[in-house]
């Protein structure tokens, strides 16, 4: 399987998850299942099932993690000089053409993206309209809403 683009930040996040899935989480459910058990009958046993359910959660999380950073290609924008050109992780701030808004995003990996926190994939339709672009350009975004018409207004590494 090919690398997957992280930034240094996301990877930092799924290692926190995963050690707090593996040193908190974990011991915590097996506690759970083994007080479950000596309350008797499993078949019956409601605290048991909820149990077992939270490790199989978990132990799935487990392996989605591994198997993430496993794939990750870590990328650390602070460590590349600012040219103003927009490639992947850097903050673009963008001024909309038809009413003069501006909206700023940063260019993130799949499984960082959040569209609550400006987080955008570099799979998106606007990523991809941005990267390679620099401050100043006028580019075309196509979505699915329709053709949107944004220019560069500032790019930053973060």
């Amino acid at each position: 399987m090919s690398k997957v683009p992280m930034t240094a930040q996301g990877e930092q996040a799924l290692r926190q998850e995963l050690e707090q899935l593996k040193k908190v989480d974990r011991p915590r459910i097996v506690q759970a299942i083994a007080e479950a058990r000596e309350h008797g009958d499993l078949k019956e046993n409601a605290e048991y099932h909820a149990a077992r359910e939270q490790q199989s959660f978990a132990e799935g999380r487990i392996m989605d993690i591994e198997g993430k950073l496993s794939h990750a290609q870590v990328i650390d924008v602070t460590t590349i000089a600012c040219t103003g050109k927009v490639i992947f992780g850097v903050t673009v701030d963008l001024i909309n053409v038809e009413n003069d808004d501006t909206v700023t995003y940063r260019i993130v990996g799949d499984d960082e993206a959040d569209a609550k926190q400006n987080l955008i994939s570099v799979n998106s339709p606007i990523a991809r309209a941005l990267i390679g672009k620099e401050e100043g350009d006028v580019v075309i975004v196509r979505a699915p809403g329709g053709d949107r018409e944004y220019e560069i207004d500032q790019v930053r590494h973060l």
